[in-house]
C-alpha cells in the first residue's frame, strides 16, 4: 500500500506579530510630521478579535491604516485578515474604524476551499475538521499542485499550509 501524504490548510493570525506591527505603526505616527499634535490611537482586542483605530479625521485614519498594512506585510501577516468596518464619525470631528480580525476558517470558508480543490480535479481528498481543512493524497506532487492552486486562487481570506507530512 502506498503511503499517504497530507497537510492542513488553516487561517491563523499571529497576535504577537500583529502586536509588533501595531507598536511599529504607533512609533512611526509619533515621528511623522503630518501627525504632529494629532490624537491617534490603535487598540487591539485579542479576545473579540477586533482592532479599533481612532484618529483626528478620515484622512489621517486612512494614512494610519496604510502604515499598519505596510508593517503587517513586512512581518508576514496577510492584510486579508483585516475586515474593515465602516468609518464612523466620533466626537469633535474625529473618525473611528473597527476591523474584525480573521483567525481560523469558518464553515463557509472551509467549504469554499474544499470546493476549489474538488473542482480542480487533482486526485486528493479534502476534509473539513473544525477550523482547518486536511488534504490527503498518495502523491506529494498532487499536494504541491493543491498548494500552488490555492496560492494562485485569490481567496478573500488568508490561508497557510501547515503539518506537511
Amino acid at each position: 500500500m502506498a503511503a499517504t501524504n497530507s497537510f492542513d490548510i488553516v487561517s491563523i493570525l499571529d497576535f504577537m506579530e500583529m502586536d509588533n506591527a501595531i507598536n511599529q505603526t504607533e512609533k512611526e505616527i509619533q515621528t511623522r510630521y503630518d501627525f504632529k499634535g494629532s490624537k491617534t490611537e490603535l487598540s487591539l482586542n485579542k479576545k473579540d478579535k477586533k482592532l479599533t483605530i481612532h484618529s483626528d479625521d478620515e484622512f489621517k485614519l486612512k494614512a494610519v491604516v496604510d502604515i499598519l498594512q505596510s508593517r503587517m506585510i513586512k512581518r508576514g501577516i496577510s492584510i486579508k485578515c483585516m475586515v474593515a468596518g465602516k468609518i464612523e464619525q466620533a466626537t469633535m470631528g474625529s473618525a473611528r474604524q473597527t476591523f474584525s480580525l480573521i483567525s481560523g476558517l469558518d464553515k463557509e470558508q472551509a467549504k469554499e476551499v474544499t470546493k476549489v480543490i474538488k473542482d480542480s480535479g487533482v486526485k486528493v481528498q479534502a476534509q473539513i475538521n473544525d477550523d482547518l481543512v486536511r488534504v490527503t493524497g498518495k502523491s506529494r506532487d498532487d499536494l504541491q499542485d493543491v498548494i500552488k492552486l490555492l496560492k494562485e486562487k485569490d481567496l478573500a481570506f488568508p490561508v497557510q499550509f501547515v503539518n506537511y507530512r
